[in-house]
């Protein structure tokens, strides 16, 4: 991608022309506001999939009802060490956190906490939700579903039966940045090939299949024809997202579809029933997350302390290359917030493009 394809966005200016978008498409200032904070924080850490490339696509499902603005979960069923936690298709950025403090506040009760969330919106960046955990002091694991999100092929397979299955785990550390374990159970997240296939970084040449087995990169795969649109629907491709690790990412997505998509009354992936003229694309967020608090298993000074020893040893390692750096999960995203937070959102012009479609069809100005 040429450099005079991308733009430099200053977050002063990206967060609250975000903010006003959702104001217009319908969400209290406060709900907007929430939005636009958590997915330019995508952007921030370098997650520009989860970013605010979704504005266009998150109006859509406003537009159409697909999720509703302004909602307060509700709790189906709860006890001292568990809960489960309908999103009443909310925007995942208001009803996930709500869900996530259930969590923590049962598991510093008790010590542990099993959270099961369903008919959420799209959650955005999993790793915010173990972020917001550790800055309690705890540890969080969380499996991801998307129910009507059929995106990925199984190992040895061709046609599409997961979605891209988020897995993240957290680890709260002392006058820290977490340790945090984030990605896609595929081997990219849609919103990659979304942020590709407008004009961003391309993805790994091997990334899609087609129906003939063939591997690919190009986003068409994955959405159909894109030049001249600045929509992208994923069920008018032919092909297929691959799971990263061949056997290994496909179980794990597998267990993300069983534990937070069957077991937390989300739905797998699919099959998914024909959809019905007028009405909403189907869509909805399932996770599933424990919670565990280090202070009940021992000294929680005496695991932060064990934790640390472990890292230091682990970055300690001899680089396999001259130049290269061994790094922990969360230190990529640590840098990436000081470097965009000084130089603004690397953005490309056709996704800036779309975002500015999105505002001029609810009448906000561009900034």
């Amino acid at each position: 991608m040429a450099e005079t394809d991308t733009l430099r966005i200053p977050v002063a200016t990206l967060e609250p022309f975000v903010a006003r978008i959702f104001e217009a498409a319908g969400c209290s200032p406060a709900e907007a506001a929430r939005v636009a904070r958590y997915l330019v924080a995508a952007n921030l850490t370098g997650h520009d999939s989860h970013g605010v490339v979704r504005v266009p696509r998150y109006v859509e499902m406003l537009a159409n009802g697909g999720v509703i603005a302004d909602r307060t979960v509700e709790t189906v069923f709860e006890n001292d060490a568990m809960a489960v936690i309908d999103g009443r298709m909310g925007l995942g950025q208001t009803v996930a956190p709500q869900a996530v403090e259930i969590g923590i506040a049962k598991a510093l009760a008790g010590g542990a906490a099993v959270i099961a969330l369903r008919n959420a919106g799209h959650i955005g960046r999993v790793g915010d939700w173990a972020e917001l955990a550790a800055t309690r002091g705890l540890i969080s694991i969380h499996f991801v579903n998307a129910h009507g999100s059929v995106l990925v092929a199984p190992f040895g397979g061709a046609e599409r039966r997961f979605s891209t299955a988020p897995f993240c785990v957290g680890v709260p550390r002392a006058g820290q940045a977490p340790v945090v374990l984030d990605f896609a159970t595929s081997l990219v997240a849609e919103g990659k090939v979304l942020v590709a296939s407008n004009g961003g970084k391309p993805i790994p040449a091997d990334a899609l299949i087609g129906a003939d087995g063939a591997v690919s990169g190009d986003p068409r795969l994955l959405y159909g024809e894109i030049d001249g649109t600045d929509r992208r629907d994923a069920r008018k491709g032919p092909g297929a997202i691959r799971a990263f690790g061949d056997h290994k990412g496909s179980g794990l997505a597998l267990m993300c579809e069983l534990l937070g998509g069957v077991l937390t009354g989300n739905g797998p992936a699919g099959p998914v029933a024909p959809e019905q003229p007028g009405q909403p694309r189907v869509f909805r967020n399932g996770m599933l997350s424990i919670y565990l608090a280090p202070a009940y298993f021992g000294s929680a000074a005496e695991f932060d302390a064990a934790a640390q020893a472990y890292i230091d040893f682990v970055r300690a390692a001899r680089p396999a290359t001259s130049d290269g750096q061994v790094l922990v999960p969360g230190e990529p995203e640590a840098r990436a917030r000081a470097e965009r937070g000084a130089h603004g959102v690397p953005m490309p012009r056709a996704a800036w493009d779309s975002i500015l479609a999105a505002a001029t069809r609810l009448g906000v100005p561009a900034p």
